[in-house]
């Protein structure tokens, strides 16, 4: 993306963060350890917000902002969460599970105990389950020479605790 940029251009993006899917993986998790003596990831792994600044500094964007925002969807169990993933997440979007050593299915005395835990562990009053997807927005700017520059370290006029000195200033001129 970096190279098909012009310069001042920016990188706008959004993508699934490290907390997506929590509940899901947890009782997965819980169930395979209990039935079958370990687990093996079923849900693709995401990567961690502090990463992503990294990336996109590496990949030499500058001006980076990234943010996180979570939306929580109420289903009746853990396998209308499987379904509703399997239909929009795989077939839309192509995505599907990328690890290589993973068993491709989990037997069916671990789904049910799955879904008990799921329900167990994060189940809400009325019934139903939540799935949490966590999603990072990411920009970041082609270098420019045009763009502002940051100030030489140590030039400011002004200390951040002065700030405190000029907002207790503006409470007493309030009076």
């Amino acid at each position: 993306i970096h190279q098909v940029l012009r310069p001042d251009g920016v990188f706008i993006g959004a993508m699934f963060g490290g907390d997506t899917l929590f509940e899901l993986r947890c009782s997965l998790q819980l169930a395979e350890l209990e039935r079958e003596g370990g687990f093996s990831p079923h849900v693709s792994p995401f990567t961690a917000v502090a990463d992503l600044g990294h990336l996109l500094a590496r990949a030499g964007f500058n001006t980076l902002t990234v943010d996180t925002d979570e939306i929580q969807v109420n289903y009746p169990g853990l396998f209308e969460v499987m379904e509703d993933l399997q239909g929009k997440y795989i077939l839309c979007m192509g995505e599907s599970n990328c690890s290589w050593n993973r068993k491709p299915l989990l037997h069916r005395e671990t789904m049910l105990a799955a879904a008990a835990i799921y329900q167990e562990m994060y189940g809400n009053s009325d019934g139903s389950v939540p799935a949490t997807f966590q999603i990072y927005y990411m920009i970041g700017w082609k270098y420019h020479e045009s763009q502002a520059k940051p100030a030489q370290r140590g030039s400011a006029t002004v200390s951040f605790g002065d700030l405190a000195k000029i907002e207790g200033l503006l409470k007493r001129e309030k009076k």
